[in-house]
């Protein structure tokens, strides 16, 4: 009963959207959530966060909403495509549209507590966790189905970033200076995005005609000028700066410079191939926002470990 009635209800607005807009509602809604969400964020950032930040600390307010942003694309995917991605639910588990219009709502929720800094610590703990448990009982499992496939690899090692990335959000909330919460979540990060990060920046060397970011194995437009010097640059970028989270060794600038090479390739790459297919999701919105959230991880990660210094010298 539960699942017919969500099923209609999204129906019903997939078919407004697809009537009144002439656009395809597996592509509107995420495009909808995409602004309203920009618009939600910025306003925030502006108005509470950039009057007490300095220089390049700027950036780092912009990291949740660049991470924060497609959680909730992907959580409106979970609306807009729903009988697809049910697909991806394990056999093994019961009531598959259920739990994709559950993980969606989780996206969602986390998204907007991420952004307006509402229970935020808790939304980040929980969000990591529950992609800590897409990669026990998904990733691990498709990895053993294709026997150990580049691509799922790819996809496992970003969930893993995407864990991180919502521990480092969480690790910005504590305020106690003697919270050992804090140095453990910002470890965790560290680690998580650290491994991942070294892992896709070799992968950019073997597999230059990939998009760079995340190697999913979308290849990049022969139109886009100087794309192999952009896969060159942030494969680099991906093998120091992850080697540095790892060995914790200036981890701060590196994550504040892998942010900042991230951002430029959304603005070179991935803004302009999105305009080019605006109806092509895999390979125009979703990969932006992957690649976006890459860059708000970064900046997340930098935020974090600032945090636990300042609290640390302040003790």
């Amino acid at each position: 009963m539960m699942n017919s009635s969500l099923q209609l209800f999204n129906h019903a607005h997939l078919t407004f959207a697809f009537a009144v807009f002439g656009i395809p509602p597996v592509v509107f809604w995420p495009f909808v959530s995409f602004f309203i969400l920009s618009a939600i964020g910025l306003t925030k950032i502006i108005k509470d966060d950039l009057p007490h930040e300095h220089g390049l600390d700027k950036l780092l307010p912009f990291g949740r909403l660049f991470f924060a942003i497609p959680m909730g694309v992907f959580g409106t995917d979970h609306f807009a495509d729903a009988v697809n991605i049910a697909k991806i639910v394990p056999r093994y588990m019961p009531w598959h549209m259920f739990w994709t219009y559950f993980v969606g709502v989780a996206l969602i929720a986390a998204s907007l507590s991420i952004i307006l800094k509402i229970n935020a610590r808790l939304a980040g703990i929980l969000l990591g966790c529950m992609f800590v448990l897409f990669v026990v009982m998904m990733d691990i499992r498709a990895l053993v189905i294709t026997h150990n496939a580049r691509q799922f690899w790819a996809i496992t090692l970003r969930d893993i970033t995407f864990s991180g990335a919502a521990f480092a959000v969480a690790a910005t909330q504590f305020k106690s200076a003697a919270s050992g919460g804090t140095a453990l979540l910002v470890a965790i990060a560290r680690i998580f995005v650290g491994i991942p990060a070294i892992f896709f920046g070799v992968q950019h060397f073997l597999h230059p005609t990939m998009e760079p970011g995340f190697p999913l194995g979308i290849i990049t437009p022969a139109w886009i000028p100087g794309n192999i010097f952009w896969v060159y640059l942030v494969g680099s970028a991906l093998i120091i700066c992850g080697a540095c989270f790892v060995a914790n060794i200036k981890a701060r600038p590196a994550a504040m410079y892998l942010g900042i090479v991230i951002l430029l390739l959304v603005a070179y790459i991935y803004v302009p191939v999105t305009i080019a297919n605006p109806l092509d999701l895999d390979k125009g919105l979703n990969s932006l926002a992957d690649t976006l959230a890459l860059s708000g991880t970064a900046f997340v990660l930098a935020d974090a470990i600032r945090g636990r210094t300042r609290r640390e010298v302040s003790a």
